[in-house]
């Protein structure tokens, strides 16, 4: 696996730990790297980055990820979304803001082999495509 998939992954972990373990991203990042002092500088330092866009996104730059996630989820809720879901639909959109020199196709590819590691085969289509449809939006 590519240090870049390895780093997206272990967003979408942070980033669920945040949501389910109702704890501040600060201590997501220190308790979530303690328990990992095998990842290299390069992968952390990734996913450092696309956890802070996405924990920061509507404070810092004005862009609001989960309304994002919502006005191209058609009839879907964020909280009737699975939780795996939404915190994978967070990562990519948090990684199309804060890189957008990485093309978009890569970064919906990216999350839909995650998908398909962590999430139900019916998830793989439907974040396919939201994130599909918040690019295409965000040209």
């Amino acid at each position: 696996m590519g240090t870049r998939r390895k780093s997206r992954e272990l967003v979408m972990q942070m980033l669920f730990q945040v949501e389910m373990g109702k704890q501040t991203p600060d201590q997501v990042r220190k308790t979530f790297w303690a328990e990992r002092k095998d990842v290299d500088d390069e992968t952390r330092g990734f996913a450092d980055d696309i956890f802070r866009v996405a924990t920061e996104a509507g404070r810092a730059d004005g862009a609001n990820i989960d309304a994002m996630i919502e006005k191209h989820a058609a009839n879907w809720r964020l909280e009737r979304m699975a939780a795996v879901d939404r915190n994978l639909l967070r990562a990519a959109v948090a990684e199309m803001l804060g890189f957008p020199d990485t093309p978009r196709p890569v970064v919906i590819n990216e999350a839909i082999e995650i998908a398909r590691k962590f999430s139900s085969p019916e998830s793989v289509n439907f974040i396919n495509g939201v994130l599909d449809s918040i690019a295409r939006d965000m040209n």
